[in-house]
């Protein structure tokens, strides 16, 4: 790669790209929420929110100084993120908040870059987010679905016109914002009916000694807020 070649590529990342029609962001967050709110599509889709969700906890746990030993993404879009280090403190109660609280905050994120017209760096950010987590990867479907979801980062990255990057690029955060606040409620209706006694809420309890109810009112607020906020930023186009 010569040298002009490369400033090109430089220029195009941290440079800004034209705002979408209204109808796009609109008809995005529309789509987004057709894969969200159907059981059917959910059972499919929710995949992408495991990603997030394993992704949040390894970083985090990177981050505040454990050992990643490795991310396991399942079929029935459960997942097992596991690291190394004191089984109680900062890092593990950051570690295990961090699960639910992932794709919302991403989406957040990606609103934000959105909203500053910065439409192929949020492309390229993800895209090695998603090379980063697959070398973390220790099963088949994990890997499977992470090679997966990032081929997509790349073909469309590299392969689409300006309008199809920002339509694909909306409604991908629009998932992250609509997709983050339905695990929180599912975890919700499971503690009701008196399972997932070891959730991340319930490890939290345990870590922290404050009520289970109360991490999930947390998670509740994350998303809710990340969602409105979110939404907010990428509707002022």
């Amino acid at each position: 790669m010569d040298t002009s070649t490369a400033t090109s590529l430089w220029d195009e990342l941290i440079g800004t790209q034209p705002d979408p029609d209204l109808w796009v962001v609109l008809a995005t967050s529309v789509a987004a929420l057709a894969l969200v709110v159907p059981h059917s599509l959910w059972r499919v889709s929710r995949n992408a929110i495991t990603i997030a969700h394993e992704g949040g906890h390894g970083l985090i746990a990177l981050l505040t100084g454990r050992q990643l030993t490795g991310i396991r993404l399942h079929s029935d879009t459960s997942g097992l993120t596991v690291s190394r280090g004191k089984p109680h403190g900062i890092g593990m109660i950051l570690t295990a908040a961090a699960g639910y609280t992932a794709p919302p905050l991403l989406g957040l994120g990606g609103a934000a870059l959105l909203a500053a017209g910065r439409i192929t760096l949020l492309l390229w950010l993800a895209t090695a987010l998603l090379i980063a987590m697959l070398v973390m990867i220790r099963n088949a479907y994990g890997a499977l679905t992470v090679v997966v979801t990032g081929g997509t980062f790349v073909v469309v990255s590299w392969l689409a016109g300006p309008q199809v990057q920002a339509a694909f690029a909306y409604a991908v955060v629009w998932f992250l914002l609509l997709g983050g606040v339905r695990p929180a409620f599912e975890l919700q209706a499971k503690r009701v009916r008196g399972g997932a006694g070891d959730s991340d809420a319930d490890q939290l309890s345990r870590l922290t000694h404050v009520p289970a109810g109360l991490w999930l009112f947390l998670f509740h607020a994350v998303s809710l807020c990340s969602l409105i906020g979110g939404g907010r930023w990428m509707l002022e186009v």
